[in-house]
């Protein structure tokens, strides 16, 4: 993972954590053992980084929805 990357799935989820308000550990473990983490957020981070902050976030979130893990 590139250090790119890396900040861009630190600021997801801090703000998924702001939003969802819980602590960042439990949405990185929520993102984690969903497989949206190494499946969706890092591989598609050239795509996904380009998108506001609102759009990103109800798009991860929708997804953690459809994963039961929102």
């Amino acid at each position: 993972m590139s250090k790119a990357q890396l900040d861009f799935v630190t600021y997801c989820i801090g703000n998924l954590a702001e939003r969802l308000e819980v602590s960042q550990r439990d949405v990185f473990n929520r993102l984690k053992t969903s497989g949206i983490l190494l499946t969706y957020l890092i591989p598609g981070y050239e795509v996904l980084h380009t998108f506001s902050k609102e759009y990103l976030m109800n798009d991860i979130l929708e997804y953690m929805r459809e994963k039961g893990v929102a």
